[in-house]
């Protein structure tokens, strides 16, 4: 079967209004995916790349955006890694039965050329099984090594482009828990756009129960690095000083949890 035309476009302040940030595309109007806009305008100036994958599906549907990345300089990442002097990968995502056709590898590759115009050390992406976190499979087939790991279930992943110090995790991890007391704490920022809603889901499942609830926002890459009590960094759900989730949960799931 011949492989359908498709194009990968650099998504910038310039034409985001052309295109879209993919995740929650088709309910912009939508608080979450507002928030990312501004979180999205915000990173540019700090080296933040997205790539849009455009699929031409057909006469109808034209070119139909089915996948992206993004990813920015070690220093401003948000994840809770130290990777001076690499670029890092946020999100990689290809959707529905466009998965497996190589696209997340073209995608991919996107990004390592672009680090190595910038002089990086290399590429570093966190990928942890069972979220919403890529798969570490597409990085393995392509040339990346696993140099580290963190509790519960993260590894990081590296492709070097010359001999550097790897990219690290910290150590902390129990001491970062222990500076969220009793009751419930999410700990969360707009990076995701899907997480104004895993926030009210949660908000929602405590007040059933009544539980006392703390939202703490993460403004800004250094508060991620350095509050955020899990690797993804951007969203963190804490109960009692113990890590209850770092992803998205249904409020059956939670409250299943919160016994």
């Amino acid at each position: 079967m011949t492989e359908l035309a498709y194009r990968i476009v650099d998504v910038n302040e310039a034409n985001l209004d052309e295109y879209d940030l993919f995740c929650k595309k088709s309910k912009k109007k939508e608080e979450g995916y507002q928030n990312k806009v501004k979180w999205v305008k915000d990173r540019f100036k700090e080296g933040l790349r997205i790539k849009l994958l455009l699929i031409n599906e057909g006469p109808k549907r034209g070119f139909t955006s089915r996948g992206f990345i993004e990813y920015i300089p070690g220093e401003y990442a948000w994840r809770v890694i130290d990777a001076k002097g690499y670029m890092v990968i946020h999100c990689l995502w290809v959707v529905g039965r466009w998965k497996g056709r190589g696209y997340g590898s073209r995608l991919l590759n996107e990004c390592i050329e672009d680090a190595r115009k910038q002089k990086k050390a290399g590429v570093a992406v966190v990928t942890s099984s069972g979220t919403m976190l890529a798969d570490k499979k597409v990085f393995l087939k392509n040339g990346f090594e696993s140099v580290d790991s963190a509790p519960p279930s993260f590894e990081l992943l590296v492709k070097k482009f010359r001999d550097a110090p790897s990219p690290t995790f910290p150590k902390n991890w129990d001491e970062r828990l222990s500076k969220y007391g009793s009751g419930l704490t999410i700990i969360r920022s707009y990076q995701c756009p899907y997480l104004d809603d895993s926030v009210a889901i949660v908000l929602e499942a405590a007040n059933e129960k009544g539980i006392k609830t703390e939202v703490i926002e993460l403004k800004n890459s250094k508060e991620v690095q350095n509050l955020a009590p899990s690797a993804y960094g951007v969203f963190n759900i804490v109960y009692n000083g113990k890590l209850l989730s770092y992803h998205c949960l249904t409020k059956k799931e939670l409250l299943k949890l919160l016994k």
